[in-house]
């Protein structure tokens, strides 16, 4: 299965999920392809970690599907992604150089989680949140934010061109 990203974070990480594939079965290749957006934990995610990992997801996906539906999330969901955020807050400090550097405080697990809530906080707060829609290609549920009113499929290069050869095909099968 192809991993897809380039949306926003929290759609990426719903997007882990699809159909079938779960990328956080073995998250490490969805992790590195996060890099620069994600600050990945240092060791390995057990099982327990994994299964964290699924149940915030799936808050964030019903909390999601409700700003999609022009409804408010659940309490459940928001309470969720509050607390994954509340659990390794964010400061930042400045060094000689005058840079910011982000830190977080909190184990290895809470920190990926809080990052990942927080990217689902900015995302249900956008106000474009509400043009959030699914990928149009068949069999394919994957999210995305589209930057163009057009857009119709996650990635014009796996679904959309999907759809253009099984039309090619339909059209060219009389012959």
């Amino acid at each position: 299965m192809d991993l897809v990203t380039g949306e926003p974070l929290a759609l990426d990480f719903v997007n882990t999920l699809t159909g079938q594939f779960d990328a956080l079965d073995a998250p490490e290749p969805w992790l590195r392809l996060q890099a620069g957006r994600l600050v990945p934990p240092a060791r390995p995610l057990t099982e327990a970690d994994l299964a964290t990992l699924r149940a915030l997801r799936e808050h964030v996906r019903t909390a999601i599907d409700a700003v999609r539906q022009g409804a408010p999330p659940p309490s459940a969901a928001i309470d969720a992604v509050n607390a994954a955020v509340k659990a390794a807050p964010a400061y930042r400090l400045l060094d000689p150089d005058l840079h910011v550097h982000t830190h977080r405080n909190g184990g290895e697990l809470a920190k990926l989680l809080a990052q990942l809530a927080e990217a689902a906080v900015d995302l249900l707060t956008d106000a474009n949140a509400n043009r959030i829609r699914t990928c149009e290609g068949p069999q394919c549920r994957m999210l995305f934010l589209p930057a163009h009113p057009k857009r119709r499929w996650c990635s014009p290069a796996l679904c959309g061109n999907r759809v253009r050869v099984a039309r090619y095909y339909q059209r060219h099968k009389a012959d």
